[in-house]
């Protein structure tokens, strides 16, 4: 709910923020878990939204819903299927899915393709909200890809994990090609135990604020 509240407010513009790119630096860094995360959130939140697997190449939205990886995204742009057949379910109100689909032969090619464009353009007038798994920006360039044609992009690092070095080459790589989309960055799998007290001291001071006045 913090991460969406923060995505929601963090450009308050004309154009509205509607396809939100999640990305990492290196592979296994939880991307997935918080795209998956994030847009049950704002379907909680009354928002209609889409979650979309584009790692052409090692997709895993389909394994969070245990689903078939295909027919999904891929064949869609290759023209074989539907945009109907290949929407998803999650269960959430609100809240569908599509998997990646075929694995292409050329997903950096498919992915900056004219199709994709438009289907961009025609999901963003369906969905108050579309979240986009994506691949490691070291290794391959579709998630670069991905950061021209989307409102903004949340960079994800793991604590204790992801090498300082590659996290901020990266996040140097996507400043630079446009910092006003780059919309900020999770730590994720961070372990707060030995600041618990002071969170949780702050947190009640602000949700009984009555409380406090009384004492």
């Amino acid at each position: 709910k913090a991460l969406r509240t923060r995505v929601q407010f963090s450009k308050l513009e004309s154009k509205p923020l509607k396809t939100i790119l999640v990305t990492s630096s290196i592979p296994m860094e939880g991307k997935t878990l918080v795209s998956v995360n994030l847009a049950g959130s704002f379907a909680q939140a009354g928002k209609k939204v889409l979650l979309v697997d584009c790692d052409l190449r090692k997709p895993k939205v389909h394994t969070f819903f245990k689903e078939e990886r295909y027919p999904g995204l891929s064949d869609y742009l290759f023209d074989n299927v539907k945009f109907d057949e290949i929407l998803r379910d999650t269960g959430l109100e609100n809240m569908k899915f599509l998997t990646s689909g075929t694995i292409p032969p050329n997903p950096s090619e498919l992915l900056g393709s004219l199709q994709m464009k438009k289907f961009l353009d025609f999901v963003k007038e369906k969905y108050d909200y579309v979240v986009i798994d994506s691949p490691p920006l070291v290794t391959v360039t579709d998630s670069e890809i991905l950061f021209n044609i989307t409102d903004g992009t949340v960079l994800i690092a793991q604590a204790n994990k992801t090498p300082t070095e590659t996290f901020w080459k990266t996040y140097q790589m996507l400043h630079n090609k446009n910092p006003h989309n780059l919309l900020g960055c999770v730590l994720n799998n961070f372990s707060f135990k030995s600041s618990y007290g002071y969170y949780y001291n702050y947190y009640y001071y602000y949700s009984r604020p009555e409380e406090h006045t009384e004492k």
